[in-house]
């Protein structure tokens, strides 16, 4: 019997240590693919990584090379970079942006690609980043109507002769065009202006103003809403009927725009192409978009009209933009720092 129980367990131990060996071998053949697939995932995970950060580092290059609102920058260490040496002139320059810095809390600024639709993307480039809603007068009308109401309606078939900056003459396919160009502006503007969180708002700017196709759009649209506005107020004039703002009175008492077609031809044909807005058209500008338009004008140090507001006469209701200029034609974005 003992010889019996013996032989059963040396049998067993037996059968155990043959399955030992061949479960072992499974285990480290199983382990061995397990580290195998680790270290694949990881080389994997590891290139997928480096692709991803190359292409985070491109597309912020191209965004970077392309954006035409940069990003900010000290304003002193702006002012001793751009204001270099012990001339007249420079000295006046940094003594005035030491006076913004100290006295008006102006610690950055952002650049703004210097061309000439400079003005007009400094101003909508801190519309749409501050989140502030169409002006009244554009909730209560369909703007992409306006270019067939100024065809159609009233008869201003002149408008074929609209240029849009660089592109210059149009011709017959004008007013398709400023549809789209209203469209564009309508848009974007809805869309940003609804988006709450203030850096899903500050990338959706910096996405918009990286595309030049989009920005110029934009700008031709405020350009054909500020025709539109001048030949409202030219009707209302002619007809004698109610009042109208006196920054119209002194735009169509200019010899070269005393009536819609020589300001369209003589002023806003050319903004974008080979000027920019000058001082009455930044007051019809902030009057139509119903922003005060604070502008610094480093120039005009230690007068009065070192700080001056487009338009002069505002609502308190009115939303309030900030630009910083050193000659009237080109304009910064100057950060306030408490």
């Amino acid at each position: 019997g003992r010889y019996e129980v013996h032989s059963w367990t040396t049998a067993t131990k037996q059968s155990v240590c043959l399955m030992w060996q061949k479960v072992k071998v499974q285990l480290m053949l199983s382990m061995s693919f397990l580290v195998a697939v680790f270290w694949y995932c990881r080389r994997l995970y590891s290139l997928l990584a480096q692709l991803l950060k190359r292409c985070s580092n491109y597309v912020q290059r191209k965004l970077i090379r392309n954006l035409s609102v940069l990003t900010e920058v000290d304003l002193l260490g702006y002012s001793a970079r751009e204001w270099k040496g012990e001339t007249k002139q420079a000295k006046h320059m940094r003594e005035a942006y030491e006076e913004l810095f100290w006295s008006y809390h102006i610690k950055y600024l952002r650049q703004v690609r210097r061309d000439n639709y400079c003005v007009l993307r400094a101003v909508l480039f801190q519309i749409f980043s501050q989140g502030i809603p169409f002006p009244s007068w554009m909730k209560e009308r369909d703007i992409l109507k306006l270019p067939e109401k100024l065809l159609y309606s009233q008869g201003c078939n002149w408008i074929q002769q609209y240029s849009f900056g660089p592109e210059r003459y149009m011709g017959p396919n004008a007013f398709g065009k400023l549809r789209k160009c209203m469209e564009t502006l309508k848009t974007n503007w809805t869309e940003i202006s609804a988006t709450k969180d203030h850096e899903e708002r500050g990338n959706m700017c910096n996405t918009l103003f990286s595309d030049e196709s989009k920005e110029h759009k934009l700008y031709e649209a405020i350009k054909f809403i500020m025709l539109y506005e001048v030949v409202e107020a030219y009707e209302q004039i002619k007809n004698r009927e109610e009042p109208i703002h006196n920054l119209f009175s002194l735009l169509l008492a200019r010899d070269s725009s005393s009536d819609p077609l020589s300001f369209m031809m003589n002023h806003l044909n050319s903004i974008g192409d080979s000027i920019c807005l000058d001082q009455v058209e930044l007051f019809l500008l902030g009057y139509l978009l119903e922003v005060k338009i604070r502008v610094y004008r480093l120039h005009r140090f230690n007068t009065e009209e070192f700080q001056v507001n487009y338009p002069d006469e505002y609502r308190r209701e009115w939303n309030e933009i900030s630009l910083l200029t050193e000659d009237d034609r080109y304009y910064h974005i100057p950060l306030f720092r408490t």
